[in-house]
């Protein structure tokens, strides 16, 4: 070992944790984690000194996963019923865990080094159903090193006490209160002196009482927040903001002090004389859900003697990356108890908050456990909903692509990426941004909050629901739109992100501004768009409702500390959803940027995110990298986007349409900078073999259930023509957030494999920069800087830079043909055509627009974009500007028919969009772009018709 890792090693916060007595065990188990060679080493470098296990870890790892595939495929396996299958899956895991823990546990005279393995939930209040489970399943793993897990029910009280007095080690769940963990400890004793009696040896014997903590906070800041909503009194608002996030870490910190009298008094001495164990607390659900408390909070905040921290893996990464030790559950014990008594004084009782949370909680792990049996049952048909991400490459690239992902495999990339190791890309900022790995985990632990807004929005049977953002705020709630439809008895959303004033004006005339819904959805707070559409909604329901009502009828999603997050609170806001500082807007669709508004619209979140969390595990961090859909996929596209193919063309079948619209911001935007880049081709109809160059790779994303013959056979032409293709097989709508997850690990690897930092966007603030001046300007003169056109003829306006004009100039008749077909040569082998429509995104104008751009791809053989401006400036627009400098790029803006007010301001919708676009443009020019704007005067349709035929005139 060098002197820079027995150094890291010192300084390691996890490690350091053993100096203040607490052990650590790992909240996490599977196939992978120990044939790998990750436990032992999480072992030997972070000082893990045991594990826990539990059936929603072991439903993922066999659903998302080939980790159990000859247990699976064996004969032998085919006459077992689910339980049966799934518990010769589990016992193999925990006997191989437990053999690799055993050093450790006789070097801590049994003090640690236990594997953990929890009796079936379904029997969480059948005493007599949880003793035989225990006693086969302790007979059968056959380790002294395994814990049986027994929830903390009333029923499950008397079966601690008899396990204990056989000899059983038992794991104490699901504690909240400290009345219950009395019972425990009463019951941990009970049996221990049973046992003693019987002349059992009172060292061999272990347990822990295991508090459950976040899940505390989440009720109980629930209560303080519908308090806060209703309370007048500045004082009592005072008291109880004090007391978010403050509960649960008190209530541990009592019941460590209650621990300290327990397991001090005579009674205890009697039985430690004789070498008995305390009962240790141990503290579990221990991620931090709020993501305006520290990630590592509920670490930092419980550490003491003789404690053990279950912690799952994306806290125990925070943790060793900052986490901070110290002996805090011995400090301010005084103010914790004052803590209680003010929640007492507050109106909500703890024993009330404690017996849900207990009822809640058994039914969590009794579901997850029927998720097992399921997965279990049907394991060939659900292995398959992985397994299909198949690709067809030439001989040279498919060689490429091995030697990427043996290089993956050999680097231990795919563990680098989940903890967090910048050196995967540019050793910059990267590791702040990789918050979106952990997600869907830390939103199935806290799912509550989701489950809750589903049924208050179809309760209170709203009709609408209008989300209000940009970019990654808006997409992914547009892709669920679109995917799901509309949900029975939930109301339908919508989606703005553009400034146009025509659409707006018919975003208004679908909804019932009584019965809707408003959620405004920005990361900062500070984005231009989200505020103006606030500005105008929040005016058009107090006029309707009344201005004390109208924050009644919005919702915020945004960071903690935003901006957005003091306009709520100002304007009482029915309720605020926090996005996490660690995910960038792009990669937040799993979060609730994209969960929210999907619970609102009445998705499914317990079969979405369950679901989801299929591809979170087959993409885990010791899966083999060949095996690995996420890493495979970023390997192909990084791969191929270095050799030269960099248009990454999507083909969704039609039920999943809009996939496309999210993956192009998510590729050009995480990717195109520095002069690199993928750049995504969405919605460019298929066309035959010989339209297309040597640029691009095809990626199918196949609904099973909605397939088209026309598209199957396109893409089968495409093979056949020897072009590289990516089929992606989508099994059902839910399997969308699947998609989500792949793409974004993906791109990550594809990130790595470019060389550029796969999680900034340095060129999109530029065009924002240029809006704000313009913007402001307006403000101050009333008016836009005056610009004179290039060309004029009836019914349009040209506009370039002066290096374009010139350019174009020279080969152009002084005609709008002869200009765009000068602007149209400058196409060549590699580029792309990209339309730039500053318009109202409708059918009509999105037919004219395709039809611009086929045309241009079947005539000049090059990839073709089109996006609607200022949407895409969220999306490609990164891409335009930073990526390669491939594009032509014709712009296309208008005269507005009719504009808009933004209330508070002097500039209009009208004006906003217009300085959108001319910001946008001079960016374009800035970074020597092929740019040509095409200003479409008067009637917007009629110019449209023109324009078509004008380009296809400068074609022939």
């Amino acid at each position: 070992m060098t002197m820079s890792t027995n150094a890291a090693i010192a300084t390691n916060p996890i490690l350091q944790l053993q100096d203040f007595g607490q052990s650590v065990w790992l909240d996490y188990i599977r196939r992978s984690l120990i044939t790998s060679g990750e436990l032992k080493r999480l072992l030997t470098e972070d000082g893990l000194r045991g594990i826990t296990s539990n059936p929603s870890i072991f439903e993922k790892a066999i659903v998302g996963s080939t980790d159990y595939q000859d247990v699976l495929n064996d004969p032998q396996s085919q006459s077992l019923d689910a339980k049966g299958l799934y518990e010769k899956i589990a016992v193999r895991d925990i006997q191989d865990a437990a053999d690799i823990l055993r050093p450790l546990y006789e070097s801590s005279r049994r003090r640690d080094g236990y594997v953990s393995l929890e009796v079936s939930p379904l029997l969480a209040h059948d005493t007599e159903g949880t003793v035989q489970e225990a006693r086969r399943l302790w007979k059968t793993v056959a380790r002294e090193n395994l814990m049986v897990k027994v929830p903390g029910t009333q029923e499950g009280i008397p079966a601690i006490s008899l396990l204990i007095s056989e000899g059983i080690n038992v794991n104490v769940t699901l504690l909240f209160s400290q009345q219950t963990y009395e019972q425990a400890a009463e019951a941990y004793l009970v049996g221990l002196e049973e046992w003693v009696s019987r002349g059992g040896d009172a060292g061999r014997l272990a347990s822990v009482a295991s508090f459950f903590v976040s899940r505390i906070d989440t009720a109980i800041d629930t209560a303080l927040t519908a308090k806060l909503k209703a309370s007048c009194s500045p004082a009592e608002q005072a008291m109880l903001r004090g007391l978010l996030g403050k509960v649960a870490i008190a209530n541990a910190k009592l019941a460590y002090e209650r621990y300290g009298t327990i397991f001090s008094c005579e009674r205890w001495r009697k039985l430690a004389a004789k070498g008995a164990q305390s009962q240790r607390l141990l503290w579990a659900s221990t991620s931090t859900k709020n993501p305006a408390y520290r990630d590592v909070i509920y670490v930092e905040e419980l550490i003491g003697k003789d404690t053990v921290n279950t912690i799952p893996p994306a806290t125990f990464d925070a943790f060793r990356d900052h986490g901070k030790p110290r002996a805090s559950l011995t400090e301010d014990v005084e103010g914790a108890a004052t803590v209680m008594k003010s929640l007492e004084l507050a109106g909500i009782s703890m024993k009330e908050v404690t017996d849900k949370l207990v009822v809640d909680g058994v039914k969590q792990f009794a579901d997850a456990f029927a998720l097992l049996l399921k997965a279990t049952g049907q394991h060939s048909a659900n292995r398959a909903k992985i397994d299909r991400q198949t690709y067809q490459l030439p001989k040279d690239l498919d060689a490429a692509v091995k030697e990427a992902t043996a290089d993956w495999q050999n680097g231990d990339k795919a563990r680098r990426l989940w903890r967090h190791d910048a050196t995967l890309w540019t050793g910059s900022d990267e590791a702040k941004w990789l918050g979106w790995l952990d997600i869907v985990d830390d939103q199935l632990s806290h799912i509550d909050h989701l489950k809750s807004l589903a049924e208050e929005i179809q309760s209170a049977g709203f009709k609408h629901v209008l989300l209000m953002g940009m970019g990654g705020s808006s997409l992914c709630p547009e892709v669920m739109r679109m995917t799901f439809g509309k949900i029975a008895d939930f109301p339908e959303l919508h989606v703005l992100d553009s400034t146009d004033p025509a659409q707006i004006r018919a975003i208004e005339k679908k909804i019932d501004l009584a019965n809707t819904i408003f959620i405004v959805s920005s990361k900062s707070g500070t984005t231009l768009e989200p505020n103006i559409y606030k500005q105008y909604f929040f005016e058009r329901v107090s006029e309707t409702l009344g201005e004390k009502k109208a924050g009644e009828r919005f919702i915020a999603i945004t960071d903690p500390g935003s901006k957005m997050q003091q306009v709520a609170e100002t304007d009482r806001f029915r309720h605020i959803f926090y996005g996490l500082p660690g995910i960038g807007g792009r990669y937040s669709a799993l979060s609730n940027f994209g969960m929210a508004p999907a619970a609102a619209m009445g998705v499914d979140m317990p079969q979405f995110l369950n679901t989801t969390h299929e591809m979170v595990h087959a993409c885990g961090p010791t899966v083999p990298a060949a095996e690995n859909p996420g890493v495979v996929l970023g390997a192909i596209l990084g791969t191929l986007g270095n050799r030269g193919r960099d248009k990454v063309t999507i083909i969704a079948s039609p039920g999943i349409f809009d996939l496309g619209a999210w993956l192009e911001q998510l590729i050009a935007e995480s990717t195109g900078k520095i002069g690199k880049g993928l750049i995504p081709v969405d919605r460019e109809s298929l066309g035959a073999p010989d339209v297309y160059g040597q640029d691009r790779v095809f990626v199918y994303l196949r609904l099973d259930a909605g397939a088209e013959t026309a598209q199957d056979r396109a893409v089968e032409a495409l093979e056949r023509a020897g072009q590289p293709v990516v089929r992606i097989a989508v099994a059902q709508d839910y399997n969308v957030g699947e998609e989500f997850f792949r793409w974004e690990v993906a791109t990550a690897v594809a990130g790595s494999i470019l060389g550029i930092n796969p999680f900034d966007q340095p060129d999109v603030e530029a065009s924002k920069v240029a809006t704000r001046a313009l913007t402001s300007e307006y403000e101050k003169t009333g008016k836009l800087p005056d610009e004179a056109p290039l060309f004029e003829a009836s019914g349009f306006q040209l506009f370039a830079d002066s290096k374009n004009a010139d350019a174009l100039k020279k080969t152009a008749p002084n005609s709008l043909d002869g200009y765009l077909k000068s602007h149209l040569d400058r196409l060549g082998a590699g580029d792309y055509f990209a339309v730039l429509a500053y318009i109202e995104m409708n059918q009509a104008h999105e037919k004219s627009l395709q039809e611009f751009r086929h045309a241009v791809r079947d005539r000049k053989r090059v990839a073709t974009c089109l996006g609607f401006g200022p949407r895409f400036l969220h999306s490609t627009g990164q891409a335009y500007k930073g990526g390669p400098n491939s594009g032509v790029f014709l712009q296309i803006t208008c005269d507005d028919a009719a504009d808009l007010a933004v209330p508070g301001q002097k500039y209009t919708f009208g004006v906003v969009k217009a300085a959108q676009a001319r910001g946008d443009f001079q960016v374009l020019a800035e970074r020597g772009r092929r740019a040509l704007r095409v200003h479409l005067v008067g009637d917007v349709d009629a110019g449209l018709r023109q324009l078509g035929s004008a380009i296809q005139q400068a074609l022939r």
